[in-house]
Order: structure tokens, then sequence, then C-alpha cells
């Protein structure tokens, strides 16, 4: 995010955001911005990497085209955001996985295919969604909620209709896709969560990676192709282990059912030395971690099934 003109902005960003300091991080991306809209009108202007596609003009009021140029969950962390705009009118462009999960949902204005509908729609100011942030000059005070209708909207298809034998129930990521492998850790690293007795275990997992699902891990992949069939699994199950990625987010977005915590404690998910990082509900497994967390101690195992 910096350029040869103020080389020093990338780092007073990230200092600026870790310790909570928002309004000096958008005063960081000012720096960029405010010099690159100044030059923007003029010959031989350049388009580079680290500029914005919001071009500082007013949001309130206007007809906005939303751009999601990033990964599924950014797209899935900064809806929240899209409510706020005020705006006259919201084109949201999504990748195509979203569209039948986000179509129609409160607040976010009409949901386009950003891969296929060419030409975009007719619109004042374009943004991406990423960016909502920065325009809102959000602060952590200031920070909404998680968007609040996806359950509603998964709510629109049949569940899987998950066994209710009285185990819990577990749902199991631990491949990200091949934009970022580093995030994943090999299943056989879980294998000591797979011994605990009265759990039953769902393969969330999609791709390749979804061939070594073996039991005792019920293999979801068949029902749960589309975002929005995986997103109603995920609704029925007391707890989902997610590497970080998409599903993670999708499962926090759709809310936690009321065992969440109590499958939490069960599995001994918040305590002890192998805690697991939460993401807003349930349990995220840091990349390359799974065996040092889940595997160091077979003692461990009385307290993950009491």
């Amino acid at each position: 995010m910096s350029t040869p003109a103020v080389p020093d902005v990338s780092g007073d960003w990230f200092a600026a955001m870790r310790s909570g300091r928002w309004e000096d991080a958008w005063r960081a991306t000012d720096r960029i911005e405010h010099e690159r809209r100044r030059v923007q009108a003029q010959p031989g202007f350049a388009w580079r990497p680290e500029y914005l596609r919001w071009d500082g003009t007013p949001l309130h009021g206007r007809e906005v085209m939303v751009r999601c140029d990033h990964g599924l969950g950014d797209t899935m962390q900064f809806l929240r955001f899209v409510p706020l705009l005020g705006a006259a009118r919201i084109h949201l462009m999504v990748q195509p996985h979203l569209l039948d999960l986000l179509a129609g949902a409160p607040g976010l204005g009409q949901v386009h295919d950003w891969w296929t509908d060419r030409p975009p729609p007719p619109h004042e100011v374009e943004i991406e969604v990423m960016e909502l942030p920065y325009a809102l000059r959000t602060t952590l005070a200031t920070l909404p909620p998680p968007y609040p209708h996806l359950r509603a909207q998964v709510a629109r298809v049949p569940p899987p209709g998950l066994a209710r034998d009285g185990k819990l129930r577990v749902g199991l990521l631990w491949a990200a896709s091949d934009w970022d492998g580093s995030r994943s850790v090999p299943l056989h690293a879980l294998q000591p969560l797979l011994d605990v007795p009265g759990v039953r275990f769902y393969a969330l997992q999609q791709g390749p990676a979804a061939d070594d699902a073996a039991p005792p891990l019920e293999n979801l992949a068949p029902r749960t192709r589309s975002i929005t069939h995986a997103a109603a699994a995920m609704c029925e199950l007391d707890l989902v282990i997610s590497i970080d990625g998409m599903p993670a987010h999708r499962r926090a977005r759709s809310a936690s059912p009321p065992g969440a915590a109590q499958a939490r404690r069960r599995l001994a998910l918040d305590g002890g030395p192998r805690r697991l990082a939460p993401v807003s509900v349930d349990a995220a497994v840091p990349a390359g971690d799974g065996g040092r967390l889940v595997g160091a101690d077979r003692g461990h195992g009385q307290a993950l099934s009491g």
C-alpha cells in the first residue's frame, strides 16, 4: 500500500489497525488516496494496485456499485457495511458462488454476478467491498455486527437432515482452496478429535480434499456443493471446526446454535494447552498447527469427552 512518494504508509497502516487505532489507519490511506485523486484526471496517469476503486465522492443518496474483487470470505465479512451506505440504489457485484445465498437479502440492493454481468449496471460511483470501512471511517466503537439476515436466507433450502441420536454433531474443514494452501492442515492431524466418543463428525470439505474423508467422518460433500446448502448443514451442527477460510466466516455470519458454547467445552476447545483460536463462534485451527493443537497429549482425550 506504500508508494515511492510515501514509502512508510504500509507500516503505519498495519501498526494502527493492529493496535485498534483505525482512525490513524484511515489517515494513512488518505496520504495515498488524496494524491491519487488529485492526479488521476491528468494525462499519463497510471493505475497502481494499491489504489482504491472508490474516487472519494459521496455514496449517500447515489447509485452505488459495490464490487467484490477479493475472496469469498472477504465478501462475507464485509457484507455488514453494505446496508450502512444510505445509497439511493445499490448494485452488489458478487462472486457467482454467492448468488443464491445473497439474492433478495435485505439491505444489499440488487445482487449481480460480477464474473458474467457485462457491461456492469449503470452507477454513479463504484467501491470495492473491502473499502467500505474506510469510506465510512469505521472505528472499533462504530464497527457494525455481522450481517444478520443470512440464517433467513439459508432457511430457503431444505436442511440436510443430520442424525439426531443425542451425539454431539461436529463439522470439520481442514483444507483451504488452491489460492492459499498454506492455510490447510492434514486431516490425520485431527485424528485425536475423531477418537472422541459420543461425537458424530461430518466432513464439510469440498474439492479434492473431500476424497480424504473416511469413517468415522461422514462425508457431506455430495449434499453441500452449493454455499447455501453448506450453510444449511452448518446451521444443523452443534460445532464447526475450520481452518481460516470462507466457511469459517459463513458459519459465523449464519449464527451459532444455542449449544455451540457447550460443544466447545465438551471438546475442550476453550482452554488447556491446545486452545483453538475462536472465529466469532466455534473454533479455528491455525495453519500448520493441527497436530500440535490436538495431538500432543493423548491423555487429554478424557477431557475432550468429558
